[in-house]
C-alpha cells in the first residue's frame, strides 16, 4: 500500500479558477503531500520558465484529455507490436523519467527538480512505470500517479517504433483489471486521440476524479 506522507501547507483547488482557464495557479512546492493533493483536487505541476524552470505553474485543463480504460483503441499494427517487445512495471522508474526528459525533445519539461520529486512518490508507492524492453534495453516506456481509481498519465517517450503505445496498452489493461475509471492524459494530441482517448469538460472530469481518488482498486 502506499505511505501517505505529511499533508501540504499549501492550500490547492480550483475555487477561483475560470471556465477554459487552464492555468489555475503559481507557487508551492513539489513535495510529496503537495503533489498528491493537487492530482486528488484536479491539478498537476509544470515550471512556467524555459524547459520547465520555476516559477511552479499548476495547471486543470479545461477540457480535460482523458482515456477510459474500456475504450481504448488498438490497430493490427500496434497488436502485431506488442508481441515485439517485453514489458515490464516500476523497474526502472528514474530511467524513464530521465528518457522522458531528454534535452534534446520539443517542449521538454522535466526538470532535475521533478524527476526528484515523483522519484520520491515512487518510493512512497504512489507514482509507477511502464516499461518495454527489447533486447534488454529500455526502448519506451511512460510514468504516471495512481490514487484510488485514478491513474494520472504524466509523460511518455520512444526510442523503437510503437513502444511508448506499447507500454501504453499494457497500462491500460492492467487498470481494466484492477478496477480503475479514470485515466487522465491531461491535454489531447493525435498521439493519445489515436488510442481512444477524448476531451472533456473540467466540470465533469472533477466529478469523475471525485469519484474515482475515492475508490479502493486492487494492488500490485
Amino acid at each position: 500500500m502506499p505511505v501517505e506522507p505529511e499533508p501540504s501547507r499549501w492550500q490547492l483547488d480550483l475555487s477561483q479558477a475560470q471556465p477554459e482557464d487552464d492555468l489555475v495557479g503559481v507557487g508551492a512546492d513539489l513535495e510529496p503531500g503537495t503533489l498528491l493533493r493537487a492530482y486528488r483536487a484536479g491539478l498537476f505541476p509544470m515550471g512556467l520558465g524555459r524547459h520547465g524552470r520555476g516559477p511552479i505553474g499548476w495547471w486543470s485543463p479545461d477540457p480535460r484529455g482523458v482515456l477510459l480504460p474500456g475504450d481504448l483503441k488498438v490497430s493490427k499494427s500496434l497488436r502485431r507490436s506488442c508481441r515485439r517487445f517485453e514489458v515490464r512495471v516500476d523497474t526502472a522508474f528514474t530511467d524513464v523519467m530521465r528518457a522522458c526528459a531528454d534535452s534534446g525533445r520539443d517542449g521538454r519539461w522535466i526538470t532535475p527538480a521533478v524527476v526528484r520529486a515523483y522519484t520520491a512518490l515512487h518510493q512512497l508507492g504512489w507514482a509507477h512505470s511502464v516499461e518495454t524492453w527489447q533486447d534488454g534495453e529500455l526502448v519506451g516506456g511512460l510514468y504516471g500517479l495512481a490514487v484510488g481509481g485514478l491513474f494520472a498519465g504524466e509523460s511518455m517517450f520512444h526510442h523503437a517504433t510503437d513502444a511508448s503505445k506499447v507500454a501504453l496498452v499494457a497500462l491500460v489493461g492492467r487498470l481494466k483489471e484492477r478496477g480503475y475509471v479514470l485515466f487522465d492524459v491531461q491535454i489531447l494530441t493525435r498521439h493519445t486521440e489515436s488510442l481512444g482517448a477524448v476531451e472533456m469538460p473540467r466540470d465533469e472530469y472533477l466529478s469523475r476524479l471525485e469519484a474515482a481518488v475515492g475508490r479502493e482498486v486492487t494492488c500490485g
